[in-house]
Protein backbone atom coordinates (compact mmCIF):
# COMPACT_ATOMS: atom_id res chain seq x y z
CA UNK A 1 0.00 0.00 0.00
CA UNK A 2 0.76 3.84 -0.38
CA UNK A 3 1.39 5.92 2.82
CA UNK A 4 2.28 4.88 6.10
CA UNK A 5 0.73 1.63 7.38
CA UNK A 6 0.12 3.46 10.70
CA UNK A 7 -0.75 6.88 11.27
CA UNK A 8 -1.88 8.32 13.80
CA UNK A 9 -2.24 12.00 14.83
CA UNK A 10 -3.53 14.05 17.86
CA UNK A 11 -4.53 10.84 19.55
CA UNK A 12 -5.64 11.03 23.00
CA UNK A 13 -7.91 8.73 25.30
CA UNK A 14 -9.89 10.03 28.19
CA UNK A 15 -11.46 8.09 31.10
CA UNK A 16 -13.82 10.20 32.83
CA UNK A 17 -11.28 13.16 34.02
CA UNK A 18 -8.15 11.19 33.54
CA UNK A 19 -6.39 11.62 29.92
CA UNK A 20 -4.12 8.81 29.50
CA UNK A 21 -3.25 9.79 25.81
CA UNK A 22 -2.72 13.80 25.14
CA UNK A 23 -1.85 13.84 21.72
CA UNK A 24 0.36 10.83 20.15
CA UNK A 25 1.75 11.70 16.75
CA UNK A 26 3.03 8.05 15.19
CA UNK A 27 4.10 7.09 11.60
CA UNK A 28 4.76 3.66 10.40
CA UNK A 29 6.14 2.97 7.04
CA UNK A 30 5.65 -0.67 5.84
CA UNK A 31 8.40 -2.84 6.33
CA UNK A 32 9.84 -1.01 9.46
CA UNK A 33 10.00 -2.46 13.04
CA UNK A 34 9.20 0.11 15.49
CA UNK A 35 9.46 0.22 19.32
CA UNK A 36 6.88 2.02 21.33
CA UNK A 37 9.14 2.44 24.48
CA UNK A 38 7.55 4.23 28.14
CA UNK A 39 7.30 3.75 31.53
CA UNK A 40 4.26 1.48 33.20
CA UNK A 41 1.32 3.36 32.65
CA UNK A 42 2.27 5.50 30.04
CA UNK A 43 -0.17 4.38 27.35
CA UNK A 44 1.67 2.09 25.49
CA UNK A 45 -1.33 -0.50 25.75
CA UNK A 46 -3.75 2.07 25.28
CA UNK A 47 -2.20 3.19 22.14
CA UNK A 48 -1.66 -0.48 20.37
CA UNK A 49 -5.67 -1.76 21.61
CA UNK A 50 -6.52 1.60 19.20
CA UNK A 51 -4.99 1.00 16.63
CA UNK A 52 -5.46 -2.83 17.06
CA UNK A 53 -9.44 -1.86 16.66
CA UNK A 54 -10.56 -2.95 20.70
CA UNK A 55 -10.92 0.44 21.82
CA UNK A 56 -12.16 3.31 20.56
CA UNK A 57 -10.63 6.94 20.72
CA UNK A 58 -11.77 9.72 22.47
CA UNK A 59 -10.50 12.15 19.68
CA UNK A 60 -7.22 12.48 17.12
CA UNK A 61 -7.25 11.21 13.44
CA UNK A 62 -5.91 6.96 13.04
CA UNK A 63 -6.08 5.13 9.85
CA UNK A 64 -4.24 1.53 9.91
CA UNK A 65 -3.62 -0.35 6.85
CA UNK A 66 -5.67 2.86 5.43
CA UNK A 67 -8.78 2.31 7.05
CA UNK A 68 -9.82 3.90 10.69
CA UNK A 69 -9.57 0.82 13.10
CA UNK A 70 -12.78 2.08 14.75
CA UNK A 71 -14.70 1.14 11.12
CA UNK A 72 -12.06 -1.90 10.49
CA UNK A 73 -14.04 -5.04 9.28
CA UNK A 74 -13.40 -8.86 9.32
CA UNK A 75 -11.41 -8.03 5.89
CA UNK A 76 -9.52 -5.60 7.29
CA UNK A 77 -8.81 -7.49 10.55
CA UNK A 78 -7.83 -10.79 8.63
CA UNK A 79 -4.51 -8.33 7.58
CA UNK A 80 -3.77 -7.73 10.96
CA UNK A 81 -1.33 -10.15 13.35
CA UNK A 82 -1.83 -9.74 17.00
CA UNK A 83 0.20 -11.03 20.07
CA UNK A 84 -1.23 -9.88 23.47
CA UNK A 85 0.71 -9.01 26.42
CA UNK A 86 -1.01 -12.41 28.18
CA UNK A 87 -2.93 -15.05 26.58
CA UNK A 88 -3.30 -17.93 28.72
CA UNK A 89 -6.28 -19.77 26.74
CA UNK A 90 -6.51 -23.20 25.35
CA UNK A 91 -4.08 -24.71 28.15
CA UNK A 92 -5.19 -28.15 26.96
CA UNK A 93 -5.36 -28.19 23.11
CA UNK A 94 -2.47 -29.63 21.35
CA UNK A 95 0.00 -27.24 19.62
CA UNK A 96 -0.45 -27.90 16.45
CA UNK A 97 -4.09 -28.86 17.21
CA UNK A 98 -4.62 -24.91 18.05
CA UNK A 99 -2.46 -23.68 15.46
CA UNK A 100 -4.71 -25.46 12.83
CA UNK A 101 -7.61 -24.41 14.22
CA UNK A 102 -6.99 -20.69 14.19
CA UNK A 103 -5.64 -21.30 10.25
CA UNK A 104 -9.35 -22.42 9.70
CA UNK A 105 -10.56 -18.63 10.07
CA UNK A 106 -8.17 -17.42 7.06
CA UNK A 107 -8.58 -17.46 3.37
CA UNK A 108 -4.54 -18.53 2.24
CA UNK A 109 -3.34 -19.60 5.69
CA UNK A 110 0.05 -20.54 6.75
CA UNK A 111 0.79 -24.51 6.18
CA UNK A 112 0.28 -25.62 10.47
CA UNK A 113 3.68 -27.44 10.23
CA UNK A 114 5.84 -25.43 8.57
CA UNK A 115 5.03 -22.82 10.53
CA UNK A 116 5.84 -24.73 13.44
CA UNK A 117 9.49 -25.50 12.05
CA UNK A 118 9.80 -21.73 11.30
CA UNK A 119 8.89 -21.59 14.87
CA UNK A 120 11.27 -24.33 15.89
CA UNK A 121 8.24 -26.23 17.92
CA UNK A 122 8.07 -28.63 15.51
CA UNK A 123 9.03 -31.28 18.82
CA UNK A 124 5.94 -29.30 20.35
CA UNK A 125 3.81 -30.36 18.11
CA UNK A 126 1.37 -32.57 20.16
CA UNK A 127 1.84 -31.08 23.31
CA UNK A 128 -0.34 -29.54 25.29
CA UNK A 129 -0.02 -25.70 25.24
CA UNK A 130 -0.38 -25.61 29.17
CA UNK A 131 2.65 -27.37 29.42
CA UNK A 132 4.77 -25.17 27.21
CA UNK A 133 7.64 -23.02 28.29
CA UNK A 134 7.31 -19.28 28.96
CA UNK A 135 9.82 -18.90 25.31
CA UNK A 136 7.94 -21.95 23.78
CA UNK A 137 4.39 -20.31 24.13
CA UNK A 138 5.23 -17.17 23.29
CA UNK A 139 6.89 -18.69 20.00
CA UNK A 140 3.18 -20.16 19.51
CA UNK A 141 1.65 -16.98 20.37
CA UNK A 142 3.87 -15.87 17.27
CA UNK A 143 2.67 -18.44 15.26
CA UNK A 144 -1.19 -17.74 16.10
CA UNK A 145 -0.53 -14.19 15.26
CA UNK A 146 1.32 -14.45 11.69
CA UNK A 147 -0.44 -18.03 10.58
CA UNK A 148 -3.12 -15.71 8.44
CA UNK A 149 -0.38 -14.01 6.36
CA UNK A 150 -0.56 -10.68 8.05
CA UNK A 151 1.04 -7.21 6.97
CA UNK A 152 0.73 -5.73 10.33
CA UNK A 153 2.62 -7.78 13.19
CA UNK A 154 1.46 -5.88 16.77
CA UNK A 155 3.35 -7.02 19.85
CA UNK A 156 2.45 -5.85 23.07
CA UNK A 157 4.95 -6.28 26.20
CA UNK A 158 6.33 -9.19 24.34
CA UNK A 159 8.73 -10.46 27.02
CA UNK A 160 7.51 -9.92 29.81
CA UNK A 161 8.25 -11.99 32.68
CA UNK A 162 10.58 -13.89 30.44
CA UNK A 163 13.94 -15.45 31.77
CA UNK A 164 17.49 -14.18 29.90
CA UNK A 165 17.74 -17.15 27.35
CA UNK A 166 13.48 -17.29 26.54
CA UNK A 167 13.72 -13.70 25.97
CA UNK A 168 16.66 -13.79 23.26
CA UNK A 169 14.76 -16.64 21.09
CA UNK A 170 11.96 -14.42 20.79
CA UNK A 171 14.18 -11.17 19.72
CA UNK A 172 16.00 -13.80 17.21
CA UNK A 173 12.26 -14.82 15.93
CA UNK A 174 10.91 -11.43 15.79
CA UNK A 175 14.42 -10.07 13.45
CA UNK A 176 14.04 -13.19 11.11
CA UNK A 177 10.42 -12.52 10.71
CA UNK A 178 11.69 -9.13 9.87
CA UNK A 179 14.16 -10.20 7.35
CA UNK A 180 13.05 -12.82 5.82
CA UNK A 181 9.18 -12.04 5.75
CA UNK A 182 9.62 -7.97 5.25
CA UNK A 183 6.74 -7.83 8.01
CA UNK A 184 5.78 -4.12 9.31
CA UNK A 185 6.09 -4.31 13.22
CA UNK A 186 4.83 -2.48 16.19
CA UNK A 187 6.08 -3.36 19.58
CA UNK A 188 5.58 -2.30 23.01
CA UNK A 189 8.22 -2.32 25.51
CA UNK A 190 9.62 -0.63 29.26
CA UNK A 191 12.79 -2.52 27.80
CA UNK A 192 15.47 0.31 26.38
CA UNK A 193 17.46 -3.08 25.46
CA UNK A 194 14.91 -4.89 23.70
CA UNK A 195 14.03 -1.55 21.95
CA UNK A 196 17.74 -0.78 20.80
CA UNK A 197 18.17 -4.34 19.03
CA UNK A 198 15.02 -5.04 17.42
CA UNK A 199 13.80 -1.31 15.91
CA UNK A 200 14.48 0.36 13.20
CA UNK A 201 13.02 3.25 15.03
CA UNK A 202 12.12 3.88 18.94
CA UNK A 203 9.16 6.03 19.63
CA UNK A 204 9.27 7.24 23.40
CA UNK A 205 5.82 7.72 25.10
CA UNK A 206 5.58 9.75 28.22
CA UNK A 207 2.60 10.94 29.93
CA UNK A 208 0.51 10.31 26.92
CA UNK A 209 2.27 12.07 24.27
CA UNK A 210 5.03 11.00 21.81
CA UNK A 211 8.34 13.00 23.16
CA UNK A 212 10.77 11.93 21.03
CA UNK A 213 11.16 9.34 17.55
CA UNK A 214 14.21 8.49 15.97
CA UNK A 215 16.34 5.56 15.55
CA UNK A 216 18.13 4.17 18.36
CA UNK A 217 21.38 5.79 17.39
CA UNK A 218 19.94 9.22 16.37
CA UNK A 219 17.94 8.93 19.77
CA UNK A 220 21.05 8.58 22.09
CA UNK A 221 22.38 12.13 21.04
CA UNK A 222 18.10 14.06 21.16
CA UNK A 223 17.79 12.40 24.70
CA UNK A 224 21.00 12.51 26.27
CA UNK A 225 21.08 13.54 29.27
CA UNK A 226 23.80 16.22 31.15
CA UNK A 227 27.26 15.25 32.22
CA UNK A 228 28.66 15.42 35.48
CA UNK A 229 32.11 17.35 35.45
CA UNK A 230 33.73 16.74 38.93
CA UNK A 231 37.23 18.43 40.81
CA UNK A 232 38.55 19.71 43.85
CA UNK A 233 38.62 23.27 44.45
CA UNK A 234 40.84 24.39 47.79
CA UNK A 235 40.40 20.82 48.52
CA UNK A 236 36.16 21.28 48.21
CA UNK A 237 35.13 18.75 45.61
CA UNK A 238 32.87 20.65 43.40
CA UNK A 239 30.43 19.24 40.55
CA UNK A 240 28.43 21.07 37.79
CA UNK A 241 26.21 19.69 35.24
CA UNK A 242 26.69 20.40 31.86
CA UNK A 243 25.31 18.98 28.48
CA UNK A 244 28.93 19.87 27.05
CA UNK A 245 31.21 18.62 29.60
CA UNK A 246 34.48 19.26 26.78
CA UNK A 247 33.53 22.83 27.10
CA UNK A 248 33.91 23.09 30.90
CA UNK A 249 37.00 20.29 31.30
CA UNK A 250 39.08 23.35 28.92
CA UNK A 251 37.34 26.25 30.96
CA UNK A 252 38.63 24.64 34.10
CA UNK A 253 42.14 24.07 32.64
CA UNK A 254 42.46 28.02 31.89
CA UNK A 255 41.39 28.59 35.07
CA UNK A 256 43.81 26.30 37.23
CA UNK A 257 46.33 26.97 34.36
CA UNK A 258 47.03 23.79 34.18
CA UNK A 259 45.99 20.44 35.05
CA UNK A 260 42.91 20.08 37.54
CA UNK A 261 42.74 18.23 40.84
CA UNK A 262 40.66 16.02 40.61
CA UNK A 263 39.13 15.70 37.46
CA UNK A 264 36.10 13.60 36.23
CA UNK A 265 33.83 13.55 33.77
CA UNK A 266 30.59 10.88 34.18
CA UNK A 267 29.12 11.04 30.67
CA UNK A 268 25.58 9.40 31.59
CA UNK A 269 24.28 5.95 29.67
CA UNK A 270 21.85 5.93 27.17
CA UNK A 271 19.64 4.15 29.81
CA UNK A 272 20.47 6.69 32.45
CA UNK A 273 19.19 9.35 30.02
CA UNK A 274 15.91 7.47 28.90
CA UNK A 275 15.70 6.83 32.86
CA UNK A 276 16.08 10.24 33.57
CA UNK A 277 13.82 11.78 30.63
CA UNK A 278 10.38 9.32 32.10
CA UNK A 279 11.27 10.53 35.65
CA UNK A 280 10.78 14.19 34.31
CA UNK A 281 14.51 15.60 35.15
CA UNK A 282 15.18 16.86 32.55
CA UNK A 283 13.37 19.84 30.44
CA UNK A 284 10.48 18.74 27.85
CA UNK A 285 11.59 17.36 24.22
CA UNK A 286 8.20 16.65 22.86
CA UNK A 287 7.55 16.50 19.43
CA UNK A 288 11.70 16.71 19.10
CA UNK A 289 12.97 14.26 16.06
CA UNK A 290 16.42 12.03 15.96
CA UNK A 291 17.45 11.16 12.60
Amino acid sequence: MSGPVIRARDLRMRYGRAEVLRGVDLEVGAGEVVALLGPNGAGKTTTIEILEGFRRRSSGEVTVLGTDPGRGGDAWRARLGIVLQNWQDHPRWGVRQLLTHIAGFYDRPRDADELLEVMGLTAQAGQAVGRLSGGQRRRLDVALGIVGHPELLFLDEPTSGFDPEARREFHALVERLARDEGMTVLLTTHDLAEAERLADRIAILVGGTVTVCGTPSGLASVVRAASEVCWLEDGVPRTERTSDPSRLAFELHRRFGGPVPGLEVRRPSLEQSYLDLVAGKDEPITGRRAA
